[in-house]
């Protein structure tokens, strides 16, 4: 008892009001003890002292109690007050969507709207973000909705209402409240801002020295002020801003909005340039490549994005336009044959720069596209025979065997030289160092190099190729020869040798080897085909190419023509003068044969283009063919492959031959809507 009134005593009084009382307490004691007869005077006194203490102290509690009262009343009234008259539509719901409360904001903006769909949409979300979380008794709410058309932010939170009552109907555990914010005019600035947004574009004149040369004096001015009238006229109808910055090269600076007009009409420009009468005897025509890009977070970098993707346009032939928006690539035109460039000054300046990197090397590894051909095996050769002339340690990748290849290597190998020069991946991956240069030959893409870990772990690179260049191309290289006009890649190595300045003897087999690339992938010097193509053949054969031993090489056992012959036999026609084919047998050669069986279909009357699918580990091949009048590369660049014109592949995964040749039907038929619209 004594400790529990003690206890009451001290709940009264403050500890700062206890401190002073027992310094009181302790004055009194020595005022008493000096004079005995103060000790009642000072009892009394101090018992006064002690009651007034008590007192004092309750009376301040209770002021401050009140003022605590008072401050939680007007923050009740104020929180009150914001829910009841909020700005923002405000409901309070549980998790069957029954409102509970609605502010009177909610009632006069969806009055007229069904509203329980767009609540339960809510919820649905809720509840998949209560399964998705560990802790579940409350959350944020952050989504958007579009209610008759308008976008709206909704925010708020959930909490569980009965933390004990865990079966509990799950309608009833927990109570939501929404806010709905009206991002429409937000939603409008963003649109402003993105059709607003500048892009940057160039147009060039593809082949503006070809035409300039062969024009009178007097009609150059009149060719120029014709180009130059049809451009301006074009970008002025989608308010764009032309500045020429050279004589074939304009720089264009567009809004996207009027881009994207630009774009739904095609890039008109392209075939009005090319209806520019030029009156030459040879009737070449003048065409325009055009590249537009938004990518860039100032106008130095769209710029520079804008060129990467001129190289683009220029490297898949020209006569065409890519529109690059929001990291996608658009193509418009190339549907034309390539035109030749007469002129040689790039092949001696490549000749001479590669011999230059070739001497600054430590050692040098070529490698050609997977799947090798005889294209990619001569071109590879052809480097190495300069390389090794220049003294340097020289590798070959390559790990394809297949008809005609495998024979080919085998009798590599048999030559003193050459014994050991052709080594596979992991032998090439062990050879790299800083000093290595990497020269691939017959391919531009990243994902068609022979190893890609070879690839990714050189640090100079040289391409030679003569396939249109893709989005994936190696944009990495110090030195590129790409020329589309090219029959092969095996022209343009030779080209290099021609004009090398380091004097050097090719043995037999690289001249028969390089004859045969050309050979390949002119179909016997029938496709693709131009002056420099036979002027390269005509070097090869000054050399001393046994041609009927070349031809032996593509010479077909029986087997493989019967293999052939029923793939033939097999096809259906599409459209008239389209054959398609497939080729469901186990071999491992089946890109080999799917590609001679594409090329024997056109030897058929009245058949313009053949496709042939095979499959090979779980990968279906498509080998495409044309003479020219139909476009195979844009369609099978559709489905992730690329080529020329008259000659394209394609590689698809996770088809089955049935799905990939639908596949193709579907995107042929696009192609032809293309070209109609």
């Amino acid at each position: 008892m004594p400790h529990e009134g003690k206890k009451s005593v001290e709940s009264k009084l403050t500890k700062k009001t206890i401190a002073y009382l027992v310094i009181i307490f302790l004055l009194l004691v020595v005022i008493c003890v000096l004079n005995f007869r103060l000790i009642i005077p000072s009892i009394a006194v101090y018992a006064v002292i002690i009651t007034y203490a008590i007192f004092s102290n309750r009376k301040r509690k209770e002021e401050i109690t009140e003022e605590i009262k008072d401050l939680t009343l007007n923050v009740n009234k104020a929180a009150k007050t914001t829910l009841v008259n909020s700005p923002f539509p405000l409901i309070i719901t549980d998790m069957g969507g029954k409102i509970l409360w609605k502010s009177d904001k909610y009632v006069s903006t969806f009055s007229k709207i069904e509203m329980n769909n767009h609540i339960m949409e809510i919820i649905r979300e809720i509840k998949v973000s209560i399964d998705n979380t560990d802790k579940k008794d409350k959350g944020e709410v952050n989504t958007e909705v579009f209610i008759e058309n308008i976008p709206y932010r909704v925010l708020g939170s959930y909490v569980l209402s009965h933390k004990k009552e865990k079966e509990q109907n799950e309608n009833k555990k927990y109570t939501i409240i929404l806010y709905f914010i009206d991002e429409s005019l937000e939603v409008q600035l963003e649109n402003l801002a993105k059709d607003t947004k500048l892009c940057v574009g160039i147009l060039m004149i593809d082949n503006y020295e070809e035409v300039i040369q062969r024009i009178s004096s007097e009609g150059k001015p009149q060719f120029t002020a014709k180009v130059e009238k049809v451009i301006y006229e074009w970008a002025a109808k989608y308010n764009g801003l032309i500045v020429k910055s050279d004589r074939d090269t304009f720089y264009l600076f567009i809004n996207e909005k009027d881009l994207r007009t630009a774009k739904a009409d095609k890039l008109t420009i392209l075939d009005d340039i090319k209806k520019i009468d030029i009156n030459i005897i040879d009737g070449i025509q003048a065409t325009l490549s055009i590249a537009i890009s938004d990518d860039g977070e100032n106008n130095i970098e769209k710029a520079a994005s804008a060129r990467a993707v001129i190289d683009i346009a220029l490297g898949r032939g020209g006569d065409q336009g890519i529109i690059k928006l929001d990291g996608k690539y658009e193509f418009f035109g190339g549907r034309t044959q390539e035109v030749e460039k007469r002129t040689k000054v790039k092949s001696r300046m490549v000749s001479q720069a590669l011999t230059q990197l070739i001497r600054e090397s430590d050692n040098v590894l070529i490698m050609g596209h997977s799947n090798s051909d005889m294209d990619a095996i001569g071109s590879s050769m052809g480097i190495y025979r300069l390389a090794k002339t220049l003294g340097k340690d020289t590798k070959i990748v390559n790990e394809t065997i297949g008809p005609g290849i495998s024979q080919f290597i085998e009798m590599a190998d048999k030559d003193e030289e050459y014994h050991g020069v052709f080594i596979n991946n992991n032998e090439g991956l062990e050879l790299v160092n800083p000093g290595t240069l990497l020269v691939i030959v017959d391919t531009n893409k990243k994902g068609y190099v022979n190893s890609p870990a070879i690839l990714e772990k050189v640090q100079r690179i040289v391409v030679i190729d003569h396939h249109r260049r893709s989005t994936d191309y190696i944009e990495d290289a110090v030195l590129t020869f790409h020329e589309v006009y090219a029959s092969s890649a095996a022209e343009l190595v030779t080209e290099i040798l021609e004009y090398s300045q380091t004097p050097l003897t090719l043995k037999p087999m690289e001249i028969e080897a390089l004859y045969a690339g050309i050979m390949l992938d002119t179909k016997n010097f029938t496709f693709k085909t131009g002056v420099r193509t036979f002027e390269a053949a005509a070097f090869l054969r000054r050399q001393g190419v046994d041609i009927i031993r070349v031809k032996k090489w593509f010479q077909n056992d029986l087997e493989t023509y019967q293999i052939i012959s029923n793939i033939v036999s097999r096809a259906e026609i599409m459209n008239e003068n389209i054959a398609i084919s497939t080729f469901e047998g186990d071999n491992k050669d089946t890109n080999i044969l799917i590609a001679k069986a594409a090329d024997e279909l056109l030897t058929i009357n009245g058949i313009n283009c053949s496709f042939v699918l095979g499959e090979i580990d779980d990968k279906v091949y498509i080998s495409g063919r044309s003479i020219g009048d139909i476009n195979v590369q844009l369609i099978l660049e559709k489905m992730g492959g690329g080529g020329h014109i008259t000659l394209a592949g394609a590689q698809v995964t996770g088809m089955t031959i049935e799905e990939a040749k639908q596949e193709l039907i579907n995107r042929i038929n696009e192609y032809f809507f293309e070209i109609e619209n």
